[in-house]
């Protein structure tokens, strides 16, 4: 369902944000939690270079109330680069912004997302452990590094489709440090097709092929353990039409 968002007034939010008619995809919501399918080129906060046009913004003016974290990220208990499409999870109340929170930090949300690299990954499952932390180099980038240095990270990944010279996975990251996905898969030869920091460029990718694929929580209200799942949006399954021909 693809909601256009009218404004409203929005008085718990912090001042600086102000709310925008931004189109979200629903997939879910009900008093405690908001699960959307976020497209391609929206930030999830302001930020230096963004200070509005965010999701952020959108939901101000589709929500009544969110927690007011007297920051500029109300609601948000976790986020996905600007370019990253797919499910991603927000709170609506204080209460229900501790337990996701929480189920955050324990490691009980499951997450998968679809990824294409350069190559063909093998075996067919498998795991990336090593710790990431700031490239000492470039500030802005994140990288592997000492143990000393970086904090733990974990990915999972499944080969999902062997394309020409590419591979098609299925990426579950145990952790969730900054750019996880594309620094672990880069760190091992397979760069995120797209990937304009870490990975290679492709002339049939508009962009990092990254896409949050499925999400499961626990509901606040019941704890009732529940997943949502996103398709690929058009401009990465015509990236796949390209690079299969």
């Amino acid at each position: 369902m693809l909601r256009a968002i009218s404004p409203k007034l929005f008085p718990a939010a912090p001042t600086t944000l102000s709310p925008e008619a931004i189109p979200v995809k629903i997939l879910y919501e009900d008093d405690d939690v908001l699960v959307i399918d976020k497209p391609p080129g929206l930030a999830v906060h302001p930020a230096p270079g963004h200070p509005s046009g965010t999701l952020v913004n959108a939901l101000l003016s589709h929500l009544s109330a969110l927690p007011d974290t007297s920051d500029q990220r109300p609601g948000i208990v976790h986020r996905l680069d600007k370019d990253t499409s797919g499910v991603m999870l927000v709170a609506k109340n204080g209460a229900a912004h501790a337990n996701l929170t929480e189920q955050f930090k324990s490691r009980s949300v499951s997450k998968t997302y679809l990824v294409l690299v350069k190559g063909h990954l093998t075996p067919e499952d498998g795991a990336i452990e090593a710790p990431i932390g700031r490239d000492s180099a470039h500030r802005e980038r994140m990288a592997v590094v000492a143990e000393s240095r970086g904090r733990a990270a974990r990915t999972e990944y499944h080969v999902r489709e062997y394309l020409d010279g590419y591979t098609l996975l299925e990426v579950k990251p145990e952790t969730g440090r900054t750019h996880q996905i594309r620094v672990h898969l880069a760190a091992i030869g397979y760069p995120v097709v797209g990937d304009k920091v870490y990975g290679v460029k492709s002339a049939s990718v508009p962009r990092q092929f990254v896409h949050a694929h499925r999400l499961g929580f626990h509901l606040p209200s019941t704890g009732e353990y529940v997943e949502f799942t996103a398709d690929l949006p058009p401009d990465l399954k015509q990236a796949l039409t390209e690079i299969g021909k």
